[in-house]
């Protein structure tokens, strides 16, 4: 970021190039996350979490909701939270701070992509051999999503 040159947006901001307004919001959500987190303020993260899929748009809404279900069944011990401004599960996490993110549900609409994105950091144990995906678009929950879904989560926790 050193070599981004600061701009002057119409509202007195400050802009950078090379970073488009999504990334610069989900920075300023992240820098929010942290102060929140930092200064012991008495919200509660999963309220937050279901405030954040419920502000999405239907279709992503629909999918994020029933990934929350899923993710915080087949792993109790996570702990949901917001991270960047995503719906973010976290391991070793207490009362929703710190603890490393293990997956997060990136809407469609968070950078203009045409599909809701279920990723997985590496925190997750998905490792198989030396090459194994991520990160999962998904455009419907079918049944057998839902299984695919069940058994990653519980694979990235083991």
């Amino acid at each position: 970021m050193a070599d981004a040159k600061k701009a002057a947006t119409a509202d007195g901001g400050e802009s950078y190039e090379g970073f488009s307004e999504a990334e610069v919001a989900a920075m300023k959500d992240r820098a929010k996350e942290i102060k929140r987190d930092k200064g012991g303020a008495k919200t509660d993260p999963v309220t937050e979490l279901l405030e954040k899929i419920a502000e999405m748009p239907e279709s992503d809404r629909t999918i994020a909701g029933r990934l929350h279900t899923l993710i915080t069944e087949a792993a109790p011990e996570l702990s949901p939270r917001l991270w960047y401004g995503m719906p973010a599960y976290a391991a070793g996490a207490k009362k929703g701070k710190g603890g490393k993110i293990v997956c997060f549900v990136q809407a469609a609409a968070k950078f203009e992509s045409r599909y809701l994105t279920l990723g997985f950091n590496d925190a997750a144990r998905l490792d198989e051999g030396t090459m194994w995906p991520t990160a999962f678009a998904i455009t419907e929950l079918t049944p057998a999503h839902e299984k695919t879904v069940t058994e990653l989560v519980k694979k990235a926790m083991t």
